[in-house]
């Protein structure tokens, strides 16, 4: 898999670790991010990461600053990329699983590496349940092309919502 990862400088330690990791895994890394110490503005690498995601040229991002929120916004604001944070194990898997994410984000500030590493691989292993849940992903679509979006009948009062799942 060829990986996209970008970071502002407060993400350089867990972006150099997770690179060695997913190299050693046989992934293919394509470094968006800065590896100079000083302030570095977070959307470009968020955007360039979302972009090479969106071309195709990557089949998945990772984007990694402070608190995660605003190189992941950033990511996510590319017309294709669906973008979240890996802020648990099951929430890691669940982005891929329901929702397709192809960008996950971390903030480096507020979670171990050691779980950063553990949700990057399970954000890559998992793959997309497709079903019911493409009719979710077309709304996204829908709301990134400015078209108008409507509650969908899967969706009724007595559909109940099982956590992790």
């Amino acid at each position: 898999m060829k990986i996209a990862i970008g970071n502002d400088r407060n993400g350089i330690d867990y972006k150099n670790k997770l690179i060695k990791h997913l190299e050693s895994l046989g992934h293919i890394v394509v470094n968006c991010g800065t590896d100079e110490n000083f302030p570095a503005d977070y959307p470009i690498h968020g955007e360039l990461v979302g972009r090479l995601v969106e071309s195709g040229e990557c089949d998945r991002g990772i984007v990694i600053c402070a608190t995660g929120i605003g190189i992941c916004l950033s990511a996510g604001k590319v017309k294709g990329v669906r973008a979240g944070i890996g802020y648990a194990d099951d929430v890691a898997r669940l982005m891929r699983a329901h929702n397709n994410a192809n960008v996950i984000g971390f903030g480096q500030d507020f979670m171990s590496y050691e779980d950063a590493e553990k949700r990057v691989d399970i954000f890559l292993m998992t793959e997309y349940d497709g079903g019911y849940h493409d009719t979710r992903i077309q709304q996204i679509h829908d709301i990134e092309e400015g078209k108008p979006i409507t509650q969908t009948p899967i969706m009724g009062s007595n559909n109940k919502h099982v956590k992790g799942q």
